[in-house]
């Protein structure tokens, strides 16, 4: 069962990522969980007590019928469920940049949970820049699989963005794992050459 979870989330590298951070016998908030797949991966594998929040009423149903805990909740909205690190870890996997206030999301992900893991699409991949450069149009990938005119995508950011976005917020960066085809170049230069990156972040304390 394990295996065939993790065949199911083999596109998503960020997401394999994560799992190999997350240690056994946690509790973790998946904030936009889709179906449940990663939250039932995490529980059979890691005996992880998982909760997801999720928008969609179809993905819902599919949680649900795996038997994952999920409620439904608009993350453009604050987390008033959640008391102040009532989680190990907040998962936030490419869902950041669908929302409209990402600063307002990340402030209430650090306080609801003692680490994060967020990652998202780095829009200042080589390969977006070569298209907005080359083409003179709104860049589309695998990771990008969208017209600008239908994206979810509303607040696209770089990794830059987020180092600085984070440092506003007075939130401190734990780990930093830059994805991209190319492992060597995507640890040099992340901002350049990573399609994605993963962050482990918590909460600084004055």
């Amino acid at each position: 069962m394990v295996d065939k979870l993790k065949q199911q989330l083999s596109k998503r590298p960020d997401i394999l990522t994560i799992n190999k951070i997350i240690p056994p016998d946690c509790r973790v908030l998946d904030l936009g969980c889709g179906n449940g797949v990663f939250l039932k991966l995490l529980e059979l594998e890691k005996n992880v007590r998982g909760l997801g929040i999720e928008l969609s009423q179809d993905k819902i149903m599919e949680s649900i019928a795996t038997g994952i805990s999920v409620i439904h909740g608009d993350l453009n909205n604050k987390l008033d469920f959640a008391d102040d690190y009532s989680f190990d870890y907040v998962v936030v996997s490419n869902t950041l940049q669908e929302v409209k206030r990402p600063d307002h999301l990340l402030q209430e992900v650090v306080r609801v949970g003692k680490k994060a893991l967020v990652s998202f699409i780095n829009f200042a991949n080589i390969k977006t820049r070569s298209q907005l450069f080359l083409k003179g149009t709104m860049p589309e990938s695998k990771n990008l699989p969208y017209h600008w005119y239908d994206t979810p995508n509303i607040h696209l950011a770089t990794i830059r963005d987020f180092r600085d976005l984070c440092s506003s917020l007075n939130i401190k960066i734990i780990k930093e794992i830059p994805l991209g085809k190319n492992n060597f170049l995507a640890k040099s230069l992340p901002n350049l050459f990573a399609a994605n990156c993963v962050f482990e972040i918590t909460k600084l304390e004055k």
